[in-house]
């Protein structure tokens, strides 16, 4: 590690090989915390490259506990985090209104690094069990549409990172990681991330690959779809500017998506939202990721997809996705 250290101090890069290599030594208990704390600081210093990013990638994926869900067209609404924005859990909100849309979602998530309530905190303050049980998790995707996938229980190798992450307390380059490893090997994916230049080469390494995907960033900071400005988006399919007239809404103002101040917080605003007491704001964002999620599995417009996400909303259907993972959980402790 020392020579490595050395070498990014000289603003060298490592190569994809050279990555990977680095990764699968920390999973070995290879570096010591000083180490470790030092390699991530140097990409909070600089931008990861695209061939740092994919090394770290790989060296994950194929480090990961992986749940093959091959009969499954799933999607991953996941975002990087780290933004800064301290937002309530919209991706997670609109996993299950993606799913009560009839679309399978494997959703990958932790807990908070860099904020204050990640999609794990929510997810334990409302009685979802973690579980790395194959046959669990395709009783939840069977039943309730979505099933929970817990980080820290996917990734064993990365149980020497997160104590020094958590006292880090800011983003490192495994928020940007944090999407692309979903050991269920999801064929749909929306990724939101919090900067253009990551967007860039979030869309690079996509291209490489198979999977239909939507990458956007809000050109105000967000890793998600806003609906405070614009938001680029990059897919699959086509690259383009998201406005609020693309699903048909007003313009809304950043203190009407605020998560709070603790979890219990955004666990409340989440219930409310799910059973029908959300504001129209907080509803609209949540309808708007859930509808370009939904597009991008069933290869529909975004409108319809926003469409189909407002309904699954409005009957209830995306609360009862909640319910059915809650029964599940309580049954399988």
């Amino acid at each position: 590690m020392k020579k490595i250290l050395n070498r990014l101090i000289n603003h060298e890069q490592l190569t994809k090989q050279e990555a990977s290599t680095v990764l699968v030594n920390i999973s070995e208990g290879k570096y010591n915390n000083s180490q470790i704390a030092a390699f991530l600081t140097v990409f909070m210093m600089r931008s990861v490259s695209i061939e740092e990013l994919e090394g770290f990638r790989d060296a994950l994926l194929e480090l990961c506990l992986a749940i093959p869900f091959n009969d499954y067209n799933t999607i991953d609404l996941c975002g990087t985090g780290g933004d800064g924005k301290n937002t309530f859990n919209i991706s997670t909100l609109a996993s299950f209104v993606t799913a009560g849309a009839g679309v399978h979602v494997t959703k990958h998530g932790n807990y908070g690094v860099s904020s204050i309530s990640g999609s794990s905190n929510v997810m334990e303050k409302l009685g979802i069990t973690f579980s790395s049980n194959a046959d669990f998790l395709k009783k939840c995707l069977d039943e309730a549409g979505i099933c929970i996938l817990h980080a820290p229980l996917f990734h064993p190798a990365m149980k020497n990172v997160a104590p020094i992450r958590r006292e880090l307390g800011v983003k490192t380059f495994f928020n940007m990681l944090g999407p692309m490893v979903n050991p269920a090997f999801p064929k749909n994916q929306l990724v939101g991330v919090f900067n253009l230049e990551l967007a860039r080469k979030y869309g690079y390494l996509y291209q490489k690959g198979v999977k239909n995907y939507a990458i956007i960033h809000a050109m105000d900071g967000y890793d998600e779809i806003a609906l405070t400005g614009p938001v680029k988006m990059i897919s699959n399919r086509t690259e383009t500017i998201l406005t609020t007239e693309t699903f048909g809404v007003s313009k809304i103002k950043a203190n009407e998506i605020y998560g709070g101040e603790t979890i219990e917080a955004s666990a409340k605003i989440f219930q409310q939202i799910l059973n029908n007491k959300g504001t129209k704001a907080q509803n609209n964002v949540v309808c708007a990721n859930a509808g370009l999620a939904i597009s991008v599995v069933n290869q529909c417009s975004i409108e319809e997809g926003f469409q189909k996400a407002k309904e699954s909303l409005a009957s209830g259907k995306a609360n009862n996705a909640l319910k059915k993972l809650q029964d599940l959980s309580k049954k399988a402790k």
